[in-house]
């Protein structure tokens, strides 16, 4: 493999990250989103969610695509028309239009997921690929943590509507970018394309999406509610809030490169995610006990929880990928992408009725069960 395979990696890294700075950027400007439209907390997780819900219909397809097709025009597509509908999300009129078009856009950038994962693992050895993938899965925590970082001010300063269009722009020049520099990795011995379904048909391909999908469930409820909890209940300013959200998103990057490199040496990416996912049940078990509790301590635990939850993505993406082989790897990758995207959809909605009902601590205590579920159905995938 040629040294551009690094040239790749950047692009499908930073393409990936403007996704993920619209689909983390909305929780970050939840605050100013409820005040706009006048939301309950319900509808406000129904916004959450839209992007999730978009991507949910659109991901498969995307990743059937970019095995037909290539990655270059799936990525710039998407992200291309994500940015459309992000910039039109600015001036909408009301609350459906709102989350119509938030749906639209995530289900247009979803192209992002499979085409820059199919390009990355095409172009690395297995040797290099947990490495390789666990730094491109660190978009969606350093997409966090910009969105986290420049959209309280922009919103302080624009509204809502100066943060939409950042991010419309934001998508546009990946989209740009992907389309100038990502080309096919050179043949390899993978076996020709054939039945691009049969992922589909694979057992150890419905284990890990519906265990990957277990453990986002937590994920979701952390990254969706952190500001909301932090500001609205724990009485932090937006911008403190924001500021210990993005703390997880920096952390959580550098623990997704630290996995990936661990998974390359021991030679599995199925026993340090399960690992992973138990650690994530106990941290957040801990953290729902303390939501009453001081900030000095309830936000260590909590930081802890949000960098774990961050942590495991790239180690299920990439045993995706291997186990499918390159030819197939946009649809297996699709599929996977496509279970998380229904968990990501269904979290926020059902965790804000969930603490309308009971509390906070019960809310993120039963969040805290799904990563030990889903340790226990990718336990048993042979490795």
């Amino acid at each position: 493999m040629s040294r551009y395979r690094w040239t790749i990696l950047a692009l499908g890294t930073v393409a990936q990250a403007a996704y993920s700075a619209a689909f983390l950027g909305i929780p970050v400007m939840a605050p100013q989103l409820r005040d706009e439209y006048g939301l309950s907390l319900t509808q406000t997780g129904v916004v959450l969610a839209a992007f999730s819900v978009g991507s949910i219909v659109t991901l498969l397809p995307w990743g059937l695509l970019a095995d037909r097709i290539g990655e270059r025009g799936v990525l710039a597509t998407g992200l291309a028309a994500a940015s459309v509908a992000l910039g039109l999300a600015a001036f909408a009129s009301g609350y459906a239009s709102l989350v119509f078009l938030l749906v639209v856009a995530g289900g247009a950038g979803a192209s992002v997921n499979a085409a820059s994962g199919r390009a990355v693992m095409s172009w690395f050895r297995p040797s290099q690929r947990g490495l390789a993938l666990g730094i491109r899965q660190t978009a969606l925590p350093l997409g966090g943590a910009a969105a986290a970082l420049t959209l309280p001010p922009i919103a302080e300063a624009g509204g809502t509507k100066a943060g939409f269009v950042v991010l419309a722009g934001a998508s546009l020049a990946t989209a740009i970018a992907g389309a100038a520099g990502l080309r096919e990795a050179p043949p390899d011995d993978d076996p020709p394309l054939g039945d691009v379904i049969d992922p589909l048909r694979d057992a150890r391909m419905w284990g890990l999406a519906v265990g990957s999908g277990l453990i986002v469930l937590a994920q979701i409820c952390i990254m969706s509610f952190t500001v909301l909890f932090l500001h609205g209940v724990r009485g932090l300013s937006t911008a403190a809030a924001a500021g210990v959200f993005a703390a997880m998103q920096l952390t959580g990057a550098a623990v997704r490169i630290a996995v990936g490199s661990w998974s390359d040496r021991v030679g599995t990416r199925i026993k340090p995610l399960v690992r992973l996912a138990c650690g994530i049940s106990l941290a957040l078990a801990l953290s729902a006990a303390l939501t009453s509790a001081s900030l000095a301590l309830f936000v260590p635990a909590f930081l802890v929880a949000g960098t774990l939850s961050l942590s495991w993505n790239g180690l299920a993406f990439t045993a995706t990928a291997e186990l499918a082989g390159r030819s197939r790897a946009g649809a297996a990758l699709g599929f996977q992408q496509t279970a998380l995207a229904v968990a990501s959809g269904l979290a926020p909605p059902l965790f804000a009725l969930l603490v309308e009902s009971t509390s906070w601590g019960v809310a993120f205590a039963l969040a805290a069960t799904m990563p030990l579920a889903g340790a226990g159905l990718m336990r048993r995938i042979p490795t």
